[in-house]
């Protein structure tokens, strides 16, 4: 369908993190790679890859905290709990606005642990649904995005980056997947948990 949606991938300090992305979203034009800290990076929304508790005082979501304030974390969990769910699930994205910046809070694990991310799809249900929240969001033509997963939950740079491109491709460049049999749907999923090659060329 495409979009103008301009996306910053940003990594600290992660050259696989970095080749991997630019191996797979080499020929996306709105996609550009960052080496550095995310805080500083000019975009109208920061993406928070945190748990579907709203628990902001850990990793990236601490430093969000710190910079843009705990209100951040306080109208997060406002709207966790009003919710019909009491949480939000891997899947779902929210955004928070704290002064001139929005937060994408888009959860990549329940809960803070390392325990089955590194072989979900939750990295690339997370890209899905913080790309389907920033189309919608008028107030947003950038956003901030790191790794995801690749912090506490420990899944690897290929796989993160693979999940994400194919994420992009289905909400950004319209090439939705199709399932007419069970093992479509079956090899699409093993897709997103392909291991990594030895080489990325």
């Amino acid at each position: 369908m495409g979009s103008s949606l301009r996306i910053s991938l940003v990594h600290y300090k992660s050259p696989e993190l970095g080749s991997s992305w630019g191996h797979f979203f080499q020929n996306d034009q709105d996609i550009r790679i960052i080496e550095g800290n995310i805080l500083e990076v000019e975009a109208d929304a920061l993406v928070s890859p945190g748990n579907s508790f709203g628990f902001m005082d850990g990793g990236l979501d601490l430093l969000i905290s710190q910079k843009y304030g705990w209100q951040v974390e306080s109208e997060l969990k406002r709207h966790i709990a009003l919710s019909e769910l009491g949480e939000l699930l891997v899947g779902q994205a929210l955004s928070v606005e704290s002064g001139s910046k929005i937060v994408i809070c888009a959860p990549t694990m329940r809960v803070p642990t390392s325990e089955g991310i590194p072989e979900s799809v939750n990295a690339y249900l997370a890209m899905k649904a913080i790309l389907i929240e920033g189309l919608k969001n008028k107030k947003i033509d950038s956003i901030a995005i790191p790794g995801l997963c690749t912090g506490t939950g420990r899944m690897s740079p290929y796989n993160s980056a693979l999940q994400m491109k194919v994420a992009y491709d289905e909400i950004v460049n319209g090439i939705k997947p199709e399932f007419p049999m069970f093992m479509d749907a079956v090899k699409h999923h093993n897709h997103l948990k392909r291991t990594r090659r030895s080489n990325l060329s």
